[in-house]
């Protein structure tokens, strides 16, 4: 996981939104929620709001967790593929890599508290805590969103703009329009350390390489503000797709733009629910970042001996994980 060139992503500290990778996140050092992104988890608190979490891993986390509700067409308990080739010689080898974006690929350049404060204070709007800000954030983001399955529609100004009021308490359409934008800049954000290596280690060994993500328009510009679009044969964003993981919609648009059978891809993203089980229900394999894989160095290492030894992804990191 939802979720990220949004208005805000937790960060690092739980008591100061640190916005380090299309979610929501509003915290600091130890939880991450991203503002404009999707996320991980959708049900309860986003994972990212955890204070024993990581900079990184909250950041991951809440991109994730501002995915929006299962699609209608999606049982809320997505159902997995069962590994069944485990390192069979006679199933397809692996020849493609999708990754998620905000909370994997992407982390939240500062604290996401820092952020809406500091555009709040500019705006006239003061006398809020970090304390307050995150927790009219989190109920805002637990609100069921319009009548809308999805969140992200075209640039998801709308749900933004529900959010940054909710969280500052204030409707001043300049104060949202600072953050939203802030967040449409290639410096609200940084790229996972390795990410560029690891992609062009596997882009010139011949894998095919695609970003998958619930994420709004603002996507593929800040991907390419950060100088990596041109690494990808293909940018999925939901808002484009009209589907958000975990549905399996994003995936087979991922697989069909790619040229390639879902058996051959490995899918990469910081939620299990929208990453694992949802690309595993469209029959890719799928790595949690953070629990199967760690760095994008390790991720490199582990589909090109696979590639090099002509063995399926299947199996890696698809054990049961309940």
């Amino acid at each position: 996981m939802v979720a990220a060139m949004m208005p805000g992503l937790l960060g690092p500290a739980c008591g100061r939104l640190a916005l380090q990778s299309f979610g929501a996140s509003l915290l600091g050092p130890t939880s991450r929620l991203l503002l404009p992104l999707a996320s991980q988890h959708s049900h309860g608190q986003p994972r990212c709001l955890s204070s024993s979490a990581s900079p990184a891993a909250a950041a991951a986390a809440l991109a994730a967790e501002a995915v929006a509700p299962p699609p209608a067409f999606i049982n809320d308990a997505v159902r997995r593929i069962a590994p069944a080739h485990r390192f069979s010689p006679h199933a397809p080898r692996v020849k493609a890599l999708l990754v998620d974006a905000a909370g994997t690929l992407l982390i939240p350049s500062e604290s996401v508290t820092d952020v809406y404060l500091r555009a709040a204070a500019r705006h006239g709007v003061v006398g809020l805590s970090e304390a307050e800000v995150l927790d009219n954030f989190r109920r805002a983001y637990n609100t069921p969103w319009g009548g809308s399955q999805l969140r992200y529609v075209d640039d998801a100004r709308p749900f933004w703009r529900h959010i940054v009021s909710r969280s500052l308490g204030s409707s001043d359409e300049a104060l949202f329009e600072e953050v939203y934008s802030y967040y449409s800049e290639a410096r609200a954000w940084r790229l996972a350390p390795g990410a560029v290596a690891a992609l062009t280690k596997l882009r010139a060994a011949g894998v095919k390489l695609a970003v998958c993500s619930n994420f709004d328009t603002r996507l593929r510009p800040v991907l390419a503000g950060l100088g990596v679009d041109q690494l990808f044969d293909a940018i999925i964003v939901s808002a484009e797709v009209g589907a958000e993981k975990p549905s399996p919609i994003i995936f087979e648009a991922a697989v069909q733009q790619l040229g390639v059978a879902p058996p051959e891809c490995v899918h990469v993203g910081d939620d299990r629910r929208n990453d694992v089980w949802g690309g595993r229900d469209a029959g890719v394999t799928a790595w949690l970042w953070g629990s199967d894989v760690h760095t994008f160095d390790e991720v490199a290492r582990r589909v090109l001996h696979m590639q090099r030894a002509g063995l399926t992804a299947w199996g890696l990191g698809d054990e049961d994980d309940d």
